[in-house]
């Protein structure tokens, strides 16, 4: 029964990409603690990350919590043989506890696949909206160490500290995703009422002393998080409905929906995790303010800088969550993509879905081999760099390094992955003079040289170089020392 439901569940959700999306918040505050500002700065310099959706539904091949949520949406349709009744189906899906044992997890196989991508940071759902604990907290049974589930005989059961351990091992920062709704919680979903949608399914102003509970619990399992996982660099918390009503933008159709209060207290938890975790960055992902310390555009890249620190978070395969032969991006639209975000200033935290298995598949470590090929020999154009204007023109893509004494010209290929060089690159901005050295990254033995001319540097291309191009791998890189 179950592979049949993983069966029709794919052939459904490889086609829709799970991307409920958050509009990007504009009422950025800028932290004030030095430890917080120092902390983010590291951040932004290390521009590439692995993101991880893993839970429980996994198994069923489906998007991640979203088929238990009473809406009508593309993301939360449900499929399989449990699909006609809503209580059947999430009986069925919780009882994915009783059958989750991911044999093959090893995170150290994981953070060693990333360090050779090139990534630097790493940010695991801990806890998705569905509620089930990839961590060992005390407040619920409903988790991977619980005797229901197979897997808490391992000893790697502590998923959370396990992967975070072998990260950290690796010199990655850390981030602790956290769903702040808990769609298992009967504090927010009150079994009173049925649920109506991704919302808290009752008034905490007319029922305060369940919401006041409901925060406790969320404190509760945030501060086991910031205790007893080692150093934890970053908060990420989704759920952007968990805020504030005086937050909400009538503007954003989602906002929209929300029909109440929903504070729980970000300034305690912020408070807290930092007396613990001293200069830990906070994300309160769409809510905005002091406590959303870096901005998360999802599945999308910004056309320009942005004024605050950001990241893209995006997908390298259809869905957030595993899919059973899921169609991943090719390498050179990743490469593409890593240097279109980073020449907006931004960073790119790039998701893969873990199998049930406790995997990624041979795809996914093969995109990170080759992207891992290609930062080999670039990577000194990546970290550390700021934008320069006019950022991307054509197929040329420009960042500086932040003392601004060097600037870096990328040539990307087209989308089949072909690499043709221009007779000359047009660098606008600069004027070269007999310090000026040019190297190309793939070819640095090669001389190259700027010309002046109309207010810009010409930098000629000589045709020995245009034949190796060929051989060139989804971008090559200019290096101009000023």
């Amino acid at each position: 029964m179950k592979r049949i439901f993983c069966i029709i569940s794919c052939c459904v959700f490889s086609l829709v990409v799970a991307a409920q999306e958050h509009e990007m918040s504009t009422n950025y505050i800028r932290p004030t603690d030095p430890l917080v500002l120092e902390k983010l700065d590291h951040w932004q310099d290390l521009k590439f990350g692995l993101f991880m959706h893993w839970g429980t539904y996994s198994q069923w091949g489906v998007v991640e919590s979203w088929s238990i949520c009473p809406e009508d949406e593309g993301w939360t349709q449900r499929r399989g043989p449990y699909a006609a009744n809503y209580n059947d189906y999430k009986k069925a899906y919780e009882n994915l506890q009783t059958t989750f044992n991911p044999t093959r997890f090893d995170p150290a196989k994981w953070a060693a696949a990333a360090k050779d991508a090139g990534m630097k940071y790493v940010v695991l759902t801990t806890k998705h909206h569905d509620g089930f604990c990839m961590f060992d907290t005390k407040e619920t049974d409903y988790k991977v160490t619980s005797g229901k589930t197979p897997f808490s005989t391992s000893p790697r059961s502590n998923i959370a500290k396990e992967v975070f351990d072998a990260f950290r091992k690796d010199g990655f920062m850390i981030g602790a995703y956290f769903s702040k709704p808990d769609w298992h919680e009967p504090n927010y979903w009150w079994p009173y009422f049925p649920p109506k949608d991704r919302n808290v399914n009752y008034d905490p102003k007319k029922y305060p002393e369940k919401w006041a509970a409901f925060k406790k619990f969320t404190y509760n399992q945030i501060q086991e998080l910031m205790t007893g996982y080692g150093s934890v660099d970053i908060l990420w918390l989704d759920g952007g409905w968990v805020r504030p009503f005086s937050t909400i933008d009538p503007k954003i159709d989602w906002q929209r929906t929300i029909p109440y209060d929903q504070d729980i207290d970000m300034a305690g938890i912020a408070k807290m995790g930092r007396t613990y975790q001293p200069g830990l960055v906070v994300v309160d992902r769409s809510v905005g303010g002091e406590f959303e310390n870096y901005v998360t555009p999802e599945q999308t890249i910004p056309a320009k800088p942005l004024a605050f620190p950001w990241e893209s978070c995006i997908t390298m395969g259809g869905s957030w969550s595993y899919v059973p032969g899921d169609t991943y991006k090719p390498t050179n639209e990743l490469v593409h993509m890593l240097v279109r975000i980073i020449s907006r200033g931004g960073n790119f935290l790039l998701n893969i879905g873990p199998s049930p298995e406790g995997d990624f598949s041979d795809t996914a470590y093969s995109r990170l081999k080759e992207i891992g090929q290609w930062m080999k020999v670039h990577g000194e154009a990546v970290y550390g760099t700021i934008p320069f204007a006019p950022y991307e023109q054509g197929n040329v893509v420009y960042v500086q390094s932040k003392d601004k004494k060097i600037l870096y010209a990328y040539v990307l290929s087209n989308k089949e992955g072909h690499l043709e060089l221009p007779a000359q690159i047009v660098v606008p901005g600069i004027t070269a003079n007999k310090k000026t050295k040019v190297i190309c990254l793939d070819a640095p033995a090669l001389k190259l040289k700027l010309v002046n001319k109309d207010g810009a540097a010409i930098l000629h291309l000589p045709e020995t170089l245009a034949n190796r191009a060929a051989s060139f791998r989804y971008a090559t890189t200019f290096k101009i020392i000023l």
